[in-house]
């Protein structure tokens, strides 16, 4: 039973990490490592790198960089084109980094579908909201928008690692939620 729950848990904590990297590719990942460093968690063998240092100085620059670029007008429309694929991408590692499964095949694909889906819906819709806001104020209010990712990043991945179950339904809320604005927004705009 024991197992079941670790189990569960590491999911959810893959779940919940994937999908902040929606929000700031970086930031999770940095999150991740150094709750590794300091053995809050530890990552499977294979994904232990990213608790070294060369990693964590590489991270932590570009945790900088990638924050610092959404406070700039037009930049931060660039970075959301970016952060898309690199979103899915960095999902699928943390949520494949964690997953306590044996078959490599399946750890993969599970973290592919799970964190890499999960990363880029939240990305998906975090550049959604973006166009919106650069539409609506013209680019005035991206720096609101950035602030509200920029707390959720670092928010939701402490968070995931305290209330990992907790922060997973969340994120799956968050995500039903993205899916059905999205979805009505294009069938609004088919109908006119």
């Amino acid at each position: 039973m024991n197992l079941d729950v670790q189990s569960i848990t590491a999911a959810a904590l893959g779940i919940a990490l994937a999908a902040c990297c929606g929000f700031r590719v970086f930031v999770p990942m940095l999150v991740a490592g150094l709750a590794s460093r300091f053995h809050v968690f530890n990552f499977s063998d294979s994904f232990s790198w990213l608790s070294s240092t060369p990693a964590l100085i590489a991270l932590g620059a570009a945790t900088i960089t990638e924050i610092a670029g959404y406070y700039v007008p037009f930049i931060d429309n660039i970075l959301d084109t970016i952060s898309a694929p690199l979103a899915a991408v960095a999902g699928t590692l943390l949520a494949t980094s964690v997953m306590p499964i044996d078959n490599e095949w399946m750890k993969w694909i599970i973290g592919i579908v799970a964190g890499g889906g999960g990363a880029g819906l939240v990305s998906s819709g975090t550049g959604f909201l973006r166009l919106l806001s650069s539409k609506t104020t013209l680019g005035t209010g991206n720096a609101v928008v950035a602030t509200g990712e920029n707390t959720a990043a670092v928010g939701g991945s402490i968070l995931a690692f305290i209330i990992p179950i907790v922060m997973a339904a969340i994120f799956l809320l968050l995500s039903f939620w993205i899916l059905k604005t999205i979805y009505n927004s294009f069938v609004k705009k088919k109908g006119t």
